[in-house]
């Protein structure tokens, strides 16, 4: 179930069939309401959405030649999964996401620290996916990340 290429389109264009439209679809909502600065790009092998080494140069601490990682989608196995360090980092943030999910979604919210997964592609909550990515800029990310690598 998982989709592979080496860039974007090729992960866009390589995805199971069933799994082609919800996938496509979270990924325009995502650019669509994502700030300026961040881009859609590979992070780690799959489709991300990352600070560019040309606004941050340093790059990941993990993995310098890689881009700060922010957000990410993932088809698996058992579910579309979505990745927002936004979430994983600002406790205010998760609060948010996390009471805002009922309303826009019947299923239970199944999360882990960074991760959202999607097992019934036809309850992906979009429009809150699309607030969700409004809600942190690549400056306010960057410090976020910055102060807590300090730590």
């Amino acid at each position: 179930m998982k989709a592979t290429g080496k860039t974007v389109n090729e992960i866009l264009t390589n995805l199971p069939k069933e799994r082609a439209e919800p996938f496509n679809k979270l990924h325009d909502v995502i650019l669509k309401n994502l700030p300026k600065g961040f881009e859609a790009a590979i992070s780690y092998g799959g489709l991300g959405y990352v600070v560019p080494h040309s606004l941050y140069p340093a790059g990941y601490h993990c993995k310098p030649s890689e881009p700060l990682p922010f957000a990410g989608i993932a088809s698996q196995k058992n579910s579309i999964n979505f990745y927002h360090m936004g979430i994983y980092s600002d406790p205010k943030l998760l609060n948010w996401f996390v009471g805002e999910y009922p309303k826009h979604c019947k299923q239970k919210l199944d999360m882990g620290k960074s991760c959202v997964r999607f097992k019934k592609l036809d309850e992906i909550p979009y429009k809150l996916i699309g607030e969700l990515m409004k809600k942190m800029s690549v400056k306010e990310w960057i410090n976020i990340y910055e102060t807590n690598l300090k730590k």
